[in-house]
Protein backbone atom coordinates (compact mmCIF):
# COMPACT_ATOMS: atom_id res chain seq x y z
CA UNK A 1 0.00 0.00 0.00
CA UNK A 2 1.91 2.81 -1.36
CA UNK A 3 0.29 5.68 1.66
CA UNK A 4 1.74 3.73 4.56
CA UNK A 5 4.95 2.70 2.98
CA UNK A 6 5.41 6.90 2.00
CA UNK A 7 4.71 7.61 5.70
CA UNK A 8 7.24 4.70 6.60
CA UNK A 9 9.58 7.07 4.65
CA UNK A 10 9.09 9.80 6.68
CA UNK A 11 9.01 8.32 9.31
CA UNK A 12 12.65 6.43 8.90
CA UNK A 13 14.13 9.54 7.56
CA UNK A 14 12.92 11.66 10.60
CA UNK A 15 14.95 8.72 12.76
CA UNK A 16 17.94 7.98 10.46
CA UNK A 17 18.43 11.07 8.96
CA UNK A 18 19.68 9.41 5.54
CA UNK A 19 18.51 6.25 4.42
CA UNK A 20 19.92 4.99 1.12
CA UNK A 21 17.65 4.19 -2.08
CA UNK A 22 18.86 0.45 -1.80
CA UNK A 23 18.10 0.19 2.13
CA UNK A 24 14.43 1.68 1.39
CA UNK A 25 14.16 -1.07 -1.53
CA UNK A 26 15.47 -4.08 0.25
CA UNK A 27 13.36 -3.34 3.56
CA UNK A 28 9.64 -2.20 1.63
CA UNK A 29 10.67 -5.49 -1.04
CA UNK A 30 10.13 -2.93 -4.14
CA UNK A 31 12.57 -2.07 -6.79
CA UNK A 32 14.92 1.41 -6.84
CA UNK A 33 12.59 2.53 -9.57
CA UNK A 34 9.51 2.61 -7.33
CA UNK A 35 11.64 4.60 -4.50
CA UNK A 36 12.29 6.98 -6.36
CA UNK A 37 8.97 7.77 -7.66
CA UNK A 38 8.10 7.73 -4.32
CA UNK A 39 10.81 10.32 -3.35
CA UNK A 40 8.76 12.42 -6.31
CA UNK A 41 5.69 12.10 -4.95
CA UNK A 42 6.48 13.41 -1.48
CA UNK A 43 8.16 16.43 -2.68
CA UNK A 44 5.50 16.91 -4.27
CA UNK A 45 2.86 16.97 -1.38
CA UNK A 46 5.96 19.32 -0.12
CA UNK A 47 7.67 17.75 2.26
CA UNK A 48 11.37 18.65 2.13
CA UNK A 49 13.14 15.23 0.95
CA UNK A 50 16.10 15.49 -1.33
CA UNK A 51 18.82 13.15 -2.48
CA UNK A 52 22.60 13.50 -2.11
CA UNK A 53 24.79 11.59 -4.25
CA UNK A 54 28.12 10.07 -3.90
CA UNK A 55 29.90 7.19 -1.75
CA UNK A 56 27.62 8.90 1.22
CA UNK A 57 25.03 10.09 -0.11
CA UNK A 58 20.92 8.73 0.09
CA UNK A 59 17.27 9.97 0.85
CA UNK A 60 17.17 12.55 3.28
CA UNK A 61 15.18 15.16 4.54
CA UNK A 62 15.93 18.53 5.64
CA UNK A 63 17.17 18.71 9.64
CA UNK A 64 14.48 20.74 10.97
CA UNK A 65 11.47 18.96 9.59
CA UNK A 66 9.01 17.57 11.96
CA UNK A 67 5.41 16.00 11.59
CA UNK A 68 3.06 18.54 12.92
CA UNK A 69 1.45 16.57 15.36
CA UNK A 70 -0.15 19.80 16.68
CA UNK A 71 -2.60 19.77 14.28
CA UNK A 72 -4.72 17.07 15.81
CA UNK A 73 -6.20 17.70 19.28
CA UNK A 74 -5.80 15.05 22.02
CA UNK A 75 -8.71 13.90 21.39
CA UNK A 76 -8.57 13.49 17.44
CA UNK A 77 -5.20 11.55 18.15
CA UNK A 78 -6.79 8.97 21.07
CA UNK A 79 -9.61 8.64 18.85
CA UNK A 80 -6.97 7.93 15.53
CA UNK A 81 -5.33 5.69 17.19
CA UNK A 82 -8.58 4.14 18.35
CA UNK A 83 -10.11 3.89 15.11
CA UNK A 84 -6.97 2.26 13.69
CA UNK A 85 -6.75 -0.54 16.94
CA UNK A 86 -10.40 -1.36 15.78
CA UNK A 87 -9.31 -2.22 11.98
CA UNK A 88 -7.20 -4.75 13.62
CA UNK A 89 -9.89 -6.84 13.79
CA UNK A 90 -10.59 -7.01 9.82
CA UNK A 91 -6.94 -8.31 9.52
CA UNK A 92 -5.50 -5.49 7.71
CA UNK A 93 -1.86 -5.84 7.57
CA UNK A 94 -0.85 -2.80 7.26
CA UNK A 95 -2.51 -0.84 10.37
CA UNK A 96 -0.05 -2.45 12.54
CA UNK A 97 2.81 -0.36 11.63
CA UNK A 98 1.17 2.88 11.02
CA UNK A 99 -0.83 2.21 14.51
CA UNK A 100 2.80 1.74 16.45
CA UNK A 101 4.33 4.94 14.63
CA UNK A 102 1.36 6.95 15.28
CA UNK A 103 1.51 5.94 18.98
CA UNK A 104 5.41 7.22 18.60
CA UNK A 105 4.07 10.57 16.96
CA UNK A 106 1.67 11.06 19.37
CA UNK A 107 3.34 10.37 22.70
CA UNK A 108 0.68 7.63 23.32
CA UNK A 109 0.86 4.58 25.20
CA UNK A 110 -0.69 2.01 22.67
CA UNK A 111 -2.72 0.13 24.68
CA UNK A 112 -4.07 -2.49 23.23
CA UNK A 113 -7.88 -2.41 24.86
CA UNK A 114 -10.30 -3.65 22.46
CA UNK A 115 -9.82 -6.68 20.68
CA UNK A 116 -12.79 -8.32 18.09
CA UNK A 117 -12.78 -11.34 16.28
CA UNK A 118 -15.70 -11.75 13.97
CA UNK A 119 -14.95 -15.36 12.66
CA UNK A 120 -17.38 -18.72 13.68
CA UNK A 121 -16.30 -20.69 16.12
CA UNK A 122 -14.18 -23.83 14.20
CA UNK A 123 -13.70 -21.24 10.93
CA UNK A 124 -10.99 -23.21 8.77
CA UNK A 125 -8.43 -21.01 6.72
CA UNK A 126 -11.30 -21.62 3.56
CA UNK A 127 -13.05 -18.80 5.27
CA UNK A 128 -10.69 -16.30 6.03
CA UNK A 129 -9.40 -16.67 2.72
CA UNK A 130 -12.60 -15.77 1.36
CA UNK A 131 -12.98 -12.50 3.60
CA UNK A 132 -9.25 -11.05 2.47
CA UNK A 133 -10.57 -12.30 -1.38
CA UNK A 134 -13.64 -9.92 -0.91
CA UNK A 135 -11.68 -7.20 0.82
CA UNK A 136 -8.91 -7.16 -2.10
CA UNK A 137 -11.50 -6.90 -4.87
CA UNK A 138 -13.41 -4.61 -3.30
CA UNK A 139 -10.49 -2.03 -2.69
CA UNK A 140 -8.72 -3.07 -6.04
CA UNK A 141 -12.36 -2.75 -8.19
CA UNK A 142 -12.28 -6.58 -9.32
CA UNK A 143 -15.45 -8.09 -10.41
CA UNK A 144 -15.97 -11.54 -8.88
CA UNK A 145 -17.84 -14.72 -9.47
CA UNK A 146 -19.42 -16.99 -6.86
CA UNK A 147 -22.42 -19.55 -6.13
CA UNK A 148 -24.26 -18.06 -3.88
CA UNK A 149 -27.34 -20.24 -1.99
CA UNK A 150 -30.41 -18.88 -0.90
CA UNK A 151 -32.05 -19.43 2.30
CA UNK A 152 -34.10 -22.64 0.78
CA UNK A 153 -31.22 -23.69 -0.10
CA UNK A 154 -31.52 -22.80 -4.04
CA UNK A 155 -28.28 -22.45 -5.69
CA UNK A 156 -26.78 -19.53 -8.44
CA UNK A 157 -24.08 -18.24 -9.67
CA UNK A 158 -23.47 -14.64 -10.11
CA UNK A 159 -21.48 -12.33 -11.33
CA UNK A 160 -20.67 -9.50 -9.12
CA UNK A 161 -18.85 -5.37 -9.00
CA UNK A 162 -18.42 -5.96 -4.78
CA UNK A 163 -18.50 -2.27 -2.87
CA UNK A 164 -18.71 -3.21 0.81
CA UNK A 165 -18.84 -5.11 3.14
CA UNK A 166 -20.99 -5.30 6.43
CA UNK A 167 -21.66 -6.85 9.52
CA UNK A 168 -24.72 -6.66 10.90
CA UNK A 169 -26.96 -9.16 13.01
CA UNK A 170 -23.80 -11.22 14.18
CA UNK A 171 -23.18 -11.70 10.31
CA UNK A 172 -21.37 -10.50 7.34
CA UNK A 173 -22.52 -9.38 4.43
CA UNK A 174 -21.39 -8.41 0.75
CA UNK A 175 -22.81 -5.15 -1.40
CA UNK A 176 -22.28 -4.80 -4.90
CA UNK A 177 -23.76 -4.41 -8.25
CA UNK A 178 -25.51 -8.42 -9.58
CA UNK A 179 -24.88 -8.28 -13.13
CA UNK A 180 -27.49 -10.55 -13.70
CA UNK A 181 -30.21 -8.52 -11.74
CA UNK A 182 -28.82 -5.33 -12.87
CA UNK A 183 -29.37 -3.70 -9.36
CA UNK A 184 -27.39 -3.55 -6.24
CA UNK A 185 -27.81 -6.14 -3.78
CA UNK A 186 -26.98 -7.70 -0.18
CA UNK A 187 -25.10 -11.18 -0.04
CA UNK A 188 -24.66 -13.17 2.75
CA UNK A 189 -20.92 -13.78 3.14
CA UNK A 190 -21.58 -17.35 5.15
CA UNK A 191 -23.57 -18.71 2.12
CA UNK A 192 -21.18 -17.90 -0.94
CA UNK A 193 -18.96 -20.65 -2.41
CA UNK A 194 -16.76 -21.31 -4.87
CA UNK A 195 -15.72 -17.49 -4.60
CA UNK A 196 -13.21 -16.35 -7.79
CA UNK A 197 -12.04 -12.79 -7.93
CA UNK A 198 -11.73 -12.18 -11.96
CA UNK A 199 -9.45 -10.02 -14.01
CA UNK A 200 -12.11 -7.51 -14.76
CA UNK A 201 -11.93 -4.00 -13.53
CA UNK A 202 -15.09 -1.99 -12.64
CA UNK A 203 -15.43 1.82 -12.23
CA UNK A 204 -18.55 2.35 -9.72
CA UNK A 205 -18.76 4.74 -6.99
CA UNK A 206 -18.94 2.84 -3.58
CA UNK A 207 -22.15 4.91 -1.63
CA UNK A 208 -20.87 6.64 1.71
CA UNK A 209 -23.96 4.88 3.43
CA UNK A 210 -26.12 1.86 2.89
CA UNK A 211 -29.17 1.79 4.33
CA UNK A 212 -29.55 -2.21 4.80
CA UNK A 213 -33.11 -2.18 5.78
CA UNK A 214 -34.02 -1.28 1.93
CA UNK A 215 -32.83 -3.83 0.83
CA UNK A 216 -34.21 -6.38 2.99
CA UNK A 217 -37.40 -8.20 2.08
CA UNK A 218 -40.67 -7.14 4.53
CA UNK A 219 -42.30 -10.27 4.77
CA UNK A 220 -45.39 -10.87 6.80
CA UNK A 221 -44.85 -10.74 10.57
CA UNK A 222 -47.05 -12.64 13.48
CA UNK A 223 -46.54 -12.27 16.87
CA UNK A 224 -44.64 -15.67 18.59
CA UNK A 225 -45.35 -16.29 22.12
CA UNK A 226 -42.92 -18.97 23.67
CA UNK A 227 -42.80 -20.92 27.19
CA UNK A 228 -39.19 -21.28 27.88
CA UNK A 229 -37.77 -23.29 30.56
CA UNK A 230 -35.43 -21.83 33.36
CA UNK A 231 -32.22 -24.49 32.22
CA UNK A 232 -32.72 -21.50 28.78
CA UNK A 233 -32.47 -18.23 31.07
CA UNK A 234 -29.17 -17.62 29.24
CA UNK A 235 -30.52 -17.62 25.87
CA UNK A 236 -33.58 -15.38 26.69
CA UNK A 237 -31.51 -13.06 28.35
CA UNK A 238 -28.92 -12.66 25.10
CA UNK A 239 -31.73 -13.39 22.46
CA UNK A 240 -34.81 -11.06 23.56
CA UNK A 241 -35.22 -7.66 24.71
CA UNK A 242 -36.13 -7.22 28.18
CA UNK A 243 -39.64 -5.65 27.45
CA UNK A 244 -40.08 -8.93 25.82
CA UNK A 245 -39.62 -11.09 28.87
CA UNK A 246 -42.06 -12.18 31.29
CA UNK A 247 -40.51 -14.36 34.32
CA UNK A 248 -43.10 -16.87 36.07
CA UNK A 249 -43.66 -18.16 39.45
CA UNK A 250 -41.50 -21.41 38.14
CA UNK A 251 -38.87 -19.49 37.12
CA UNK A 252 -39.98 -19.95 33.31
CA UNK A 253 -40.34 -16.98 30.72
CA UNK A 254 -43.21 -16.26 28.45
CA UNK A 255 -41.60 -14.42 25.89
CA UNK A 256 -43.88 -12.43 23.63
CA UNK A 257 -42.12 -10.77 20.02
CA UNK A 258 -42.96 -10.18 16.46
CA UNK A 259 -40.84 -11.93 14.16
CA UNK A 260 -40.74 -11.70 10.36
CA UNK A 261 -42.45 -15.00 8.12
CA UNK A 262 -39.17 -16.82 7.40
CA UNK A 263 -37.54 -20.37 6.95
CA UNK A 264 -35.22 -20.05 9.98
CA UNK A 265 -37.33 -19.97 12.45
CA UNK A 266 -38.56 -23.36 12.61
CA UNK A 267 -34.75 -24.53 13.13
CA UNK A 268 -34.10 -21.76 15.50
CA UNK A 269 -36.89 -23.17 17.84
CA UNK A 270 -35.94 -26.50 17.59
CA UNK A 271 -32.72 -25.80 18.85
CA UNK A 272 -33.97 -25.33 22.13
CA UNK A 273 -34.66 -28.81 22.62
CA UNK A 274 -37.77 -29.93 24.96
CA UNK A 275 -37.00 -26.59 26.51
CA UNK A 276 -39.47 -24.75 24.88
CA UNK A 277 -42.88 -24.60 24.12
CA UNK A 278 -45.04 -22.83 21.17
CA UNK A 279 -47.88 -21.37 22.61
CA UNK A 280 -48.70 -19.05 19.86
CA UNK A 281 -49.76 -19.12 16.60
CA UNK A 282 -51.20 -22.15 16.30
CA UNK A 283 -49.94 -22.96 12.83
CA UNK A 284 -46.65 -23.05 14.07
CA UNK A 285 -47.40 -24.88 16.90
CA UNK A 286 -48.39 -27.75 14.41
CA UNK A 287 -45.39 -27.04 12.06
CA UNK A 288 -43.15 -28.00 15.12
CA UNK A 289 -44.99 -30.71 16.32
CA UNK A 290 -44.88 -32.24 12.84
CA UNK A 291 -41.68 -31.67 12.51
CA UNK A 292 -40.75 -33.76 15.90
CA UNK A 293 -43.44 -36.52 15.11
CA UNK A 294 -41.30 -37.30 11.37
CA UNK A 295 -38.03 -36.57 13.60
CA UNK A 296 -38.99 -39.43 16.10
CA UNK A 297 -39.90 -41.48 12.73
CA UNK A 298 -36.38 -41.76 12.43
CA UNK A 299 -35.57 -43.11 15.69
CA UNK A 300 -38.10 -45.40 16.76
Amino acid sequence: MQVNRLFEMVYMLIEKKKVTAREFADYFEVSMRTIYRDVEVLSAAGIPIYTEKGKSGGICLLSNYVIQKSVLSENDQINVLSSLQGMKALNVPEVEPVLRKLAVLFEKNNADWIDVDFSNWGSGLEEQEKFNHLKNAILKHQRIRFDYYSSYGEATTRTIEPLKLLFKGQAWYLYGFCLSKAENRFFKVSRIRNLEVLAEYFIRETPPQVDFELFKRKPQEFLLVLKIEASMAFRVYDEFDQQAIKKQADDSFIVSVRLPEDGWIEGYLLSYGDAVEVMEPLWLREQIRKKLVNSLKKYV
